[in-house]
């Protein structure tokens, strides 16, 4: 992603938030071609269009390859309308050399891929790391209209997130352009295979680079997370993260994702293969969102003090990202789980939570006596084990 910074401080807060009546949506499903493909409807047909125009035109009337670099172009001019540029606008901390925290607002890019909608919203997914600690989310789209865009869902482990705009705040024109990408299969594609890749480089707007794939199934490591990705020489450059790499069908087979990228070599992009995800992104897809904030004196009440675990601490101390517990109040909801000082809360009601702030945003669209399903990491060994609770949430004092 762009230029996201963190600051590496822990910032203690006690957490007595609330909840808000929510107003929940199920998203239908809109991910046509599951890792070894799916069943087609024939609504799913018009919108796998763009993909077989490409396939049919990437061949000669005897089936073989047409000129490459007339294909990337097609492919390119196929894709675009199902690429978006995002922008984030959030508020980061950082310590003086003094000791005191100031707050100043950031901006970065990203990429994003429409990947399906509902009668009320339009969906794209995108990595994590491009959102987070969003406060103001827009989308730009190939018509270069511009939509505001909330958070569905994200998964931190997988740098997978899905965003909505909602289809009454785009104009017909804009319905008109843009198109929902269809999705391929990772699992098909072959180290030589050549691929496309498209994204907000630096912020400029879409471009499109081209390569091969130089190595599948690639463990790499960041922030103590093992992912397995695809390796490309297609440039992977910041601001293409949540951009498309495509197969020469035009198919969508990897996220791009620039964090996975290392600027002391040349040649070596990284992507997320798509069969790894989809089911992660299905599950964000159709997760029930809240959109109002609980009245006051109606809001939930965890009872516990954090602080963050930013991706320096989890590098330097091996531990997870997420809200490292302070303390937990006596009789609390927390309490009343197990939750306890030490332990790290990575994940509220199914969706990543990355810092102490993330935590608060999401427990303030839940009243008093709501249940969610808390996931956290508790030391067992020497090492941290995975664990999940339901927590009924108690009333703030």
């Amino acid at each position: 992603m762009g230029n996201i910074k963190k600051g590496s401080k822990f910032a203690a807060m006690a957490l007595a938030f609330g909840v808000l009546a929510s107003t929940a949506f199920q998203g239908s499903n809109y991910l046509y071609n599951k890792a070894n493909g799916g069943t087609v409807t024939a609504t799913d047909k018009a919108e796998l269009n763009i993909a077989s125009a490409v396939s049919s035109s990437s061949t000669d009337a005897a089936g073989t390859d047409t000129d490459s670099s007339a294909s990337v172009s097609t492919i390119a001019e196929a894709a675009m309308p199902s690429l978006v540029a995002i922008t984030n606008k959030s508020v980061q901390e950082m310590q003086s050399m003094f000791g005191q925290t100031q707050a100043y607002e950031s901006e970065s890019s990203g990429s994003g891929i429409i990947i399906g909608k509902t009668d009320t919203e339009l969906l794209m997914v995108t990595n994590n790391h491009v959102v987070s600690g969003a406060q103001d989310l827009s989308v730009g789209f190939v018509d270069e209209s511009v939509a505001e865009a909330a958070v569905r869902g994200t998964d931190a482990d997988h740098d997978i997130a899905v965003i909505a705009v909602k289809l009454s705040d785009l104009s017909e024109d804009t319905l008109s352009a843009i198109k929902v990408i269809e999705i391929g299969s990772s699992s098909n594609l072959e180290v030589g295979e050549q691929v496309v890749a498209i994204g907000n480089a630096l912020g400029y707007g879409q471009s499109v680079t081209t390569g091969i794939v130089s190595a599948l199934n690639r463990e790499v490591t960041i922030d103590n997370t093992a992912n397995t990705l695809i390796q490309t020489d297609a440039a992977i450059n910041p601001g293409n993260s949540g951009g498309a790499l495509l197969n020469m069908s035009g198919q969508l087979v990897g996220i791009n994702s620039a964090k996975y990228s290392d600027t002391s070599v040349e040649g070596m992009g990284y992507a997320i293969p798509v069969d790894d995800v989809v089911d992660i992104i299905e599950n964000l897809m159709n997760r029930q969102v809240r959109t109002e904030k609980a009245a006051e004196g109606e809001r939930g009440f965890l009872g516990i003090s954090g602080q963050d675990v930013t991706s320096e601490v989890s590098q330097a101390y091996d531990m997870p990202k997420g809200v490292y517990i302070t303390s937990v109040e006596t009789g609390s909801a927390a309490e009343q789980v197990g939750l306890q000082k030490g332990d790290i809360i990575t994940k509220f009601d199914g969706t990543s939570v990355s810092a102490l702030a993330d935590l608060k945003e999401q427990l303030a669209y839940y009243k008093t006596g709501e249940q969610v399903e808390i996931t956290y990491s508790t030391r067992e060994n020497g090492q941290y084990a995975e664990k999940t609770a339901t927590v009924t949430l108690g009333q703030s004092k």
